[in-house]
Protein backbone atom coordinates (compact mmCIF):
# COMPACT_ATOMS: atom_id res chain seq x y z
CA UNK A 1 0.00 0.00 0.00
CA UNK A 2 1.07 3.54 -0.70
CA UNK A 3 0.92 6.26 1.51
CA UNK A 4 0.16 10.34 0.94
CA UNK A 5 3.44 10.43 0.17
CA UNK A 6 4.15 7.87 -1.96
CA UNK A 7 5.78 5.70 0.52
CA UNK A 8 5.49 2.49 -0.26
CA UNK A 9 4.40 0.13 3.37
CA UNK A 10 5.01 -3.23 2.46
CA UNK A 11 7.56 -5.42 4.40
CA UNK A 12 10.73 -5.59 2.53
CA UNK A 13 11.15 -9.57 1.54
CA UNK A 14 13.66 -11.48 3.23
CA UNK A 15 15.79 -14.46 2.32
CA UNK A 16 14.98 -15.62 5.93
CA UNK A 17 11.23 -15.00 6.97
CA UNK A 18 11.49 -12.39 10.36
CA UNK A 19 14.73 -11.60 9.62
CA UNK A 20 15.85 -8.24 7.81
CA UNK A 21 19.72 -7.51 6.80
CA UNK A 22 21.77 -4.51 7.96
CA UNK A 23 20.93 -2.43 4.94
CA UNK A 24 16.98 -3.52 4.90
CA UNK A 25 16.69 -2.96 8.25
CA UNK A 26 18.60 0.95 7.88
CA UNK A 27 16.06 1.52 4.89
CA UNK A 28 13.09 0.58 6.94
CA UNK A 29 14.65 2.98 10.05
CA UNK A 30 15.33 5.90 7.65
CA UNK A 31 11.83 5.44 5.79
CA UNK A 32 10.25 5.47 9.32
CA UNK A 33 12.39 8.31 10.45
CA UNK A 34 11.61 10.33 7.44
CA UNK A 35 7.63 9.90 8.03
CA UNK A 36 8.94 10.54 11.50
CA UNK A 37 10.09 13.75 10.91
CA UNK A 38 7.35 15.18 8.68
CA UNK A 39 4.71 14.73 11.09
CA UNK A 40 7.02 16.22 13.49
CA UNK A 41 7.11 19.16 10.78
CA UNK A 42 3.75 19.14 10.13
CA UNK A 43 2.91 19.34 14.34
CA UNK A 44 5.51 22.20 14.41
CA UNK A 45 4.27 24.41 11.65
CA UNK A 46 0.73 23.97 13.09
CA UNK A 47 1.82 25.34 16.44
CA UNK A 48 3.89 28.01 15.03
CA UNK A 49 1.00 29.03 12.39
CA UNK A 50 -1.61 29.15 15.64
CA UNK A 51 0.78 31.60 17.64
CA UNK A 52 1.60 34.09 14.40
CA UNK A 53 -2.08 34.17 14.17
CA UNK A 54 -2.23 35.05 17.77
CA UNK A 55 0.52 37.70 17.68
CA UNK A 56 0.18 39.14 14.17
CA UNK A 57 3.49 37.88 12.99
CA UNK A 58 5.03 35.55 10.39
CA UNK A 59 7.15 32.85 10.30
CA UNK A 60 9.34 31.38 7.16
CA UNK A 61 9.38 27.55 6.38
CA UNK A 62 13.00 27.76 7.07
CA UNK A 63 11.94 29.17 10.78
CA UNK A 64 9.91 26.05 11.05
CA UNK A 65 12.42 24.24 9.50
CA UNK A 66 14.95 24.97 12.01
CA UNK A 67 12.71 24.91 15.20
CA UNK A 68 11.88 21.04 13.89
CA UNK A 69 15.24 20.13 13.68
CA UNK A 70 15.88 21.35 17.12
CA UNK A 71 12.92 19.65 18.58
CA UNK A 72 13.83 16.37 16.76
CA UNK A 73 17.41 16.52 18.01
CA UNK A 74 16.31 17.68 21.44
CA UNK A 75 13.74 14.39 21.60
CA UNK A 76 16.62 12.06 20.41
CA UNK A 77 19.05 13.24 23.32
CA UNK A 78 15.92 12.82 25.92
CA UNK A 79 15.20 9.50 24.42
CA UNK A 80 19.17 8.63 25.08
CA UNK A 81 19.24 9.99 28.76
CA UNK A 82 15.82 8.01 28.96
CA UNK A 83 17.36 4.76 28.05
CA UNK A 84 20.39 5.90 30.38
CA UNK A 85 18.59 5.96 33.25
CA UNK A 86 16.07 2.64 32.66
CA UNK A 87 19.51 0.85 32.10
CA UNK A 88 21.42 1.98 35.19
CA UNK A 89 18.63 1.56 37.25
CA UNK A 90 18.48 -2.23 35.83
CA UNK A 91 15.31 -1.99 33.65
CA UNK A 92 14.25 -2.48 30.74
CA UNK A 93 11.22 -0.16 30.87
CA UNK A 94 11.42 3.76 31.05
CA UNK A 95 9.25 4.51 34.17
CA UNK A 96 8.06 7.90 35.47
CA UNK A 97 10.83 8.09 37.83
CA UNK A 98 13.05 7.99 34.70
CA UNK A 99 11.27 10.92 33.19
CA UNK A 100 11.31 13.36 36.39
CA UNK A 101 14.76 12.67 37.30
CA UNK A 102 15.04 14.15 33.55
CA UNK A 103 13.76 17.15 34.77
CA UNK A 104 16.08 17.49 38.02
CA UNK A 105 17.58 20.64 37.21
CA UNK A 106 14.37 22.48 35.99
CA UNK A 107 12.74 22.76 39.76
CA UNK A 108 9.50 24.12 38.52
CA UNK A 109 9.23 22.03 35.24
CA UNK A 110 9.42 18.90 37.48
CA UNK A 111 7.27 20.20 39.78
CA UNK A 112 4.69 20.40 37.47
CA UNK A 113 5.44 17.28 36.30
CA UNK A 114 4.66 15.99 39.78
CA UNK A 115 0.93 17.56 40.27
CA UNK A 116 0.14 15.85 36.84
CA UNK A 117 1.17 12.58 37.96
CA UNK A 118 -0.51 12.78 41.16
CA UNK A 119 -3.77 14.39 39.77
CA UNK A 120 -3.49 11.03 37.39
CA UNK A 121 -2.73 8.56 40.23
CA UNK A 122 -6.41 10.22 41.62
CA UNK A 123 -8.18 9.78 38.57
CA UNK A 124 -7.12 6.41 38.43
CA UNK A 125 -7.86 5.44 41.70
CA UNK A 126 -11.01 6.98 41.54
CA UNK A 127 -12.15 4.95 38.58
CA UNK A 128 -11.13 1.75 40.02
CA UNK A 129 -12.89 2.63 43.19
CA UNK A 130 -16.33 2.80 41.03
CA UNK A 131 -15.60 -0.51 38.97
CA UNK A 132 -15.21 -2.04 42.27
CA UNK A 133 -18.37 -0.34 43.73
CA UNK A 134 -20.50 -1.86 40.34
CA UNK A 135 -19.88 -5.35 41.12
Amino acid sequence: MTDAAGEDDREVSTSRPGHLSSSQAHMLTSRYEQRLKAALWYAVGQMVDEECLKRNRNATPQFIGALTEMVWTQTENVAIDLESFSSHAGRTTVTTDDVLLLARKNVDLQQIMREYVEEKKVQREATKGKAKARR
